[in-house]
């Protein structure tokens, strides 16, 4: 038997699961931003989340799902670095043992902040080497614990639209779209449950870097379609080779389409980014900006829910992109 797919009260169940630990972030909108884009857009500032990232409500979720005898053992996990900062973050609240399998090519903070939260920390090379298959290997029973494919992940990173959503009707805003970047997919289907929640008729889009816009093309074709590229690329963060099975069980009903961005692109918002909003935020949580940026986007008139999904960059490469 198919276990059902997660759901909004899913969603509402994880937000008072993670209450006292995770922060409400601030939902921002700039008038500079508006009058560039002749619409009103609301930044929901993820980059400000506890581990720099939206990945802490998922990973925390998960975890407060382990048995005693699960605590005990501890648990492993795959990721590029967000997803391993907020699982080592999460175990060390729980006092729980956390190993994570991270590529020897992530970003150096990344890498850092990870073992900073007391995980030990495995490296791969991301082109010859399978980390899942690493991971079966060290797990030694343990749990391990996906960054995407998984219903408490999931909701527990779909709290974040909820809470997006309160807060555009606080202000007294409708939400007509909402972009938000895409890996395996766990955010934009928590996110895409929540807006349509609160407005059936909102439009929901995945942003993805070009290249690695296997969403966008999914959407398109109407099944999973695969990257064909596993290199290191800017937006390190949203690498995945293929939509998860559960999410894009959502996400193909649920998308409206896809954007695909270009390196430039991603480097003009996030230098827009720190220069207009104030905000640092790294090249995979800027995508959603880029795209209406860019254009991408018709604003015109509408309200636009964006993303802010990240601020964990290197030094050396956000001070690139102040550049352009």
């Amino acid at each position: 038997m198919t276990a059902p797919l997660p759901t909004f009260a899913d969603i509402e169940a994880a937000a008072q699961r993670i209450a006292s630990h995770t922060i409400v972030t601030p939902l921002l909108r700039s008038p500079d931003l508006d009058a560039l884009v002749k619409g009103t857009v609301l930044l929901k500032a993820e980059s400000l989340q506890r581990t720099g990232s939206f990945k802490f409500r998922g990973a925390f979720n998960r975890l407060l799902q382990l048995t005693p005898e699960q605590k005990a053992a501890g648990v492993v996990a795959f990721s590029s670095g967000n997803h391993a900062q907020g699982v080592a973050a999460a175990a060390k609240i729980l006092g729980l043992k956390a190993t994570i399998i991270m590529p020897s090519d992530a970003p150096a903070i990344k890498l850092a902040n990870t073992k900073a939260y007391g995980a030990e920390v495995i490296t791969y090379n991301r082109i010859t080497e399978d980390r899942e298959e690493i991971a079966r290997r060290v797990s030694a029973g343990r749990v391990i614990v996906p960054a995407y494919d998984d219903p408490y992940i999931l909701t527990g990173q779909g709290t974040l639209g909820r809470e997006a959503m309160m807060q555009a009707a606080a202000l007294g805003h409708r939400v007509d779209s909402a972009l938000a970047p895409a890996s395996g997919g766990g955010l934009i289907a928590g996110v895409g449950l929540a807006v349509h929640h609160f407005n059936p008729e909102a439009k929901v889009y995945t942003v993805e870097p070009a290249g690695y816009d296997d969403h966008k093309r999914s959407v398109a074709a109407g099944k999973r379609e695969r990257n064909a590229s596993l290199a290191a690329a800017l937006c390190d963060s949203l690498l995945a080779v293929t939509p998860g099975e559960i999410t894009w069980a959502i996400n193909g009903k649920a998308l409206a389409g896809g954007y695909a961005v270009t390196d430039d692109q991603v480097r003009h918002a996030m230098g827009y980014a720190f220069r207009t909003l104030k905000l640092v935020v790294e090249p995979g949580g800027a995508v959603g900006l880029a795209a209406v940026l860019a254009g991408l986007h018709d604003t015109a008139g509408r309200t636009t829910l964006v993303v802010v999904s990240g601020g964990n960059v290197d030094p050396a490469i956000f001070a690139d992109c102040l550049t352009l």
